[in-house]
């Protein structure tokens, strides 16, 4: 069954590669788009799409308001943010309005559909620049933890080793593929072990786990 993709962007030649990209593929279902704020909630309204790919630099209303409008209307989609924008606030607030992936316009045609693929999988695809922000963002939190210091998680053994290392993957903007290689296991186990992680931290997204395992000391950077 195809995965079905909607996408609200105001740049029409953004707009014209995402579908292509999107329309290249068997395995997704372009169903409809919108080139600014007011279509976007009209469209989110009308079409229930698996993944909502979003602009947050829209000319009427702010990107983030239609990703709280999606993932309220739809609790069980998720959305991407395709985006210019690599500041904190940012990145912070899409995650806080239920964002599950933010990656930068730049990625390939390939890392685009691979994001998607992995968003459906129970991941959460996020631009190495991204994951690396939002781990400077915390950095002074982290150095007050002592250099000796187990992470707070193994210490208190909630995590395996294996989840660590899926966590620590994670944070540096790994793909679930890229991880599986990495560690020699399947996508599949990869996508267990995220899902697990993201019981223990309460967190529902990467950008989120990245947070709360800097802010927790967890993970070091």
């Amino acid at each position: 069954m195809s995965t079905t993709v909607a996408i609200i962007e105001d740049n029409a030649d953004f707009l014209n590669r995402f579908r292509q990209v999107i329309e290249s593929d068997s395995s997704f279902e372009f169903v409809g788009s919108a080139i600014n704020g007011c279509d976007g909630i009209t469209l989110i309204n009308q079409v229930r799409a698996d993944a909502y790919l979003v602009d947050l630099g829209l000319p009427d209303i702010n990107g983030i308001e239609l990703i709280r409008h999606a993932v309220q209307t739809y609790p069980d989609c998720d959305v991407m943010v395709i985006t210019m924008f690599a500041d904190d606030a940012h990145v912070i607030q899409s995650i806080e309005a239920g964002a599950t992936g933010y990656i930068l316009k730049d990625s390939s045609s390939l890392d685009i559909l691979d994001c998607i693929r992995t968003l459906r999988d129970g991941g959460s695809p996020i631009s190495p620049l991204i994951a690396r922000r939002i781990l400077q963002k915390f950095q002074p939190a982290v150095a007050t933890v002592s250099a000796n210091a187990l992470p707070l998680v193994r210490t208190s053994n909630a995590l395996s080793e294996r989840e660590f290392q899926v966590l620590h993957g994670l944070s540096k903007g790994l793909s679930f593929k890229e991880i599986a290689v990495k560690y020699h296991i399947s996508s599949h186990t990869v996508a267990r072990h995220v899902k697990k992680i993201y019981h223990i931290l309460a967190v529902h997204s990467r950008g989120e786990a990245v947070y709360e395992a800097t802010k927790l000391g967890i993970l070091c950077v």
